[in-house]
């Protein structure tokens, strides 16, 4: 039992970054298609389609940080702890990426046809952005009450 808890630990430990990571790479892919479709059926704004596609990369960020920050040895008293806030910080993550890629799809779709309304299309995605942050600043306050021993 005490081994199970110990892997766990170290999935809490990795988890952050990892889920951060999966989001990011299927938020990315969604927008990413999105704009690819936009330069196909515009003449000019190619370069902001391709940079909102790259939005929901920030997850990854906030990932790394958070595993960085949960770095303390894995043991039975800490493995509880890293377990918990490291893969609710990672699902937290996984699913902003994930949804903010919708959001970032549907600012390309809108926008392609109508490129005045570009700024306001893209505050769905901002809102989603500010859930993700939650979760990592969260994570960082509640990750160091976690005992170092």
């Amino acid at each position: 039992m005490e081994q199970l808890i110990i892997a766990m630990g170290w999935a809490g430990l990795y988890g952050p970054m990892a889920l951060g990571a999966i989001g990011s790479i299927i938020g990315c892919a969604i927008a990413g298609q999105a704009a690819i479709g936009a330069l196909l059926e515009t003449e000019s704004g190619h370069g902001r389609f391709i940079g909102l596609s790259a939005m929901p990369s920030s997850q990854s960020i906030y990932g790394i940080v958070v595993m960085f920050t949960l770095q303390r040895p894995v043991t039975v008293a800490t493995s509880p702890g890293l377990f918990s806030v490291g893969i609710l910080a990672g699902v937290a993550l996984l699913l902003s990426a994930v949804y903010q890629g919708s959001c970032c799809a549907s600012a390309i779709n809108s926008s392609k046809s109508k490129p005045e309304i570009f700024g306001l299309s893209i505050a769905p995605a901002a809102i989603v952005e500010g859930f993700g942050v939650f979760a990592f600043i969260f994570a960082l306050v509640i990750g160091g009450n976690i005992p170092v021993q």
